[in-house]
């Protein structure tokens, strides 16, 4: 019976917006790496561009794989209008500004190692875009619903 319990509050707490939309962000995270490494190998290794300008272009591609799914998946409630790519694009840049500094602060200023720096990056500047995606960049809209007075009748 405890185990059924257990089983039940884990399926309600996957059926809560909010875990549901997180995951689904992870999930198209997950998809916008392996493109812009996929992107960037092949620029680098296949075409022999520079790995600066490699890495940029496969940023950008994933990005624009992320604004998609994003916009169509995750938060597919959202009404957009013409400034929802300009803020994904703001919020993205400040998503690899905020994972360069933090890589390099917790690397050479705390003396973590590269890999756990890194993971600890992954996970604040996920869990940050994630909620600046969802308050900001696709942020909902109440439907409007008119209020009927008794006097208008």
């Amino acid at each position: 019976m405890a185990m059924t319990r257990v089983g039940d509050d884990a399926a309600r707490i996957l059926r809560m917006p909010l875990v549901l939309q997180f995951l689904k962000f992870g999930i198209v995270g997950v998809s916008n790496t392996l493109i812009a490494f996929a992107v960037y190998t092949l620029l680098l290794k296949v075409f022999g561009v520079w790995y600066v300008a490699a890495s940029g272009i496969g940023f950008a591609i994933g990005a624009v794989n992320g604004f998609l799914w994003n916009r169509a998946w995750t938060f597919r409630g959202h009404v957009g209008d013409a400034l929802t790519p300009v803020r994904w694009f703001v919020v993205q840049s400040c998503g690899l500004l905020l994972d360069l500094g933090l890589v390099y602060l917790l690397v050479d200023g705390a003396g973590l190692d590269e890999l756990l720096g890194q993971a600890a990056t992954t996970v604040i500047v996920t869990l940050v875009t994630f909620f600046v995606n969802r308050a900001w960049t696709f942020r909902g809209h109440a439907p409007t619903v008119l209020a009927e007075t008794a006097g208008d009748t």
